[in-house]
């Protein structure tokens, strides 16, 4: 079998602290090893349609949202595990590309709705064929059974770690829920 860069790391470990449960790195280290190479991957599909991968991902949620394909700023924030800062930062090259808008909210005036204009819309729907192609060659050592397998252990390993599925609202509706509950709203953990 080859070795790959998790299996040195534990080698090493294991010489250098034997009396340690090293086992561990070998799931997690890889994780992480994974997420940089995937990354390496598939950050030039989304250059090649003049994006980087945080703005993809932000007009991806807006088109997973549907029609009207609108989000608020903090659901985005939320789905996409990033700073308010950060969300700030893509929507503005976003809404300056002309690829999102973000209108005043009727009822609360500071929450400025997130909606994907046409233009948005064509090109995250131009890009996803691409990233998809891209993401099946990614994957093209595993065959489909094991596919499954290590998208199921996945998946419990983001639900130990308290992952939850939270369907977002498209900003309309959120607004109707949180109207007059200000006071309740809590922006979850920061992350990045």
């Amino acid at each position: 079998m080859t070795s790959d860069h998790v299996d040195v790391l534990l080698a090493q470990w294991q010489q250098e602290m034997p009396g340690l449960d090293h086992s561990p790195v070998a799931v997690i280290g890889r994780i992480t090893r994974l997420a940089q190479l995937l990354a390496r991957q598939l950050e030039p599909v989304f250059a090649e349609h003049g994006l980087s991968d945080g703005e993809f991902a932000v007009l991806a949620a807006l088109r997973r949202a549907g029609a009207p394909y609108q989000l608020t700023p903090a659901d985005l924030a939320r789905s996409l595990m990033v700073t308010s800062g950060g969300m700030t930062k893509r929507l503005t090259a976003l809404q300056q590309r002309g690829l999102i808008t973000r209108e005043p909210a009727t009822a609360d005036r500071r929450s400025l709705p997130v909606t994907l204009t046409p233009g948005g819309k064509d090109l995250i729907e131009a890009v996803m064929p691409d990233h998809l192609a891209n993401e099946q060659r990614l994957l093209a050592g595993l065959d489909t059974a094991a596919q499954h397998d290590l998208a199921r252990l996945l998946r419990q390993t983001a639900l130990a770690l308290g992952d939850r599925a939270g369907r977002l609202q498209p900003a309309k509706q959120a607004e109707r829920h949180t109207a007059g509950n200000a006071h309740l709203w809590d922006p979850g953990p920061r992350h990045r």
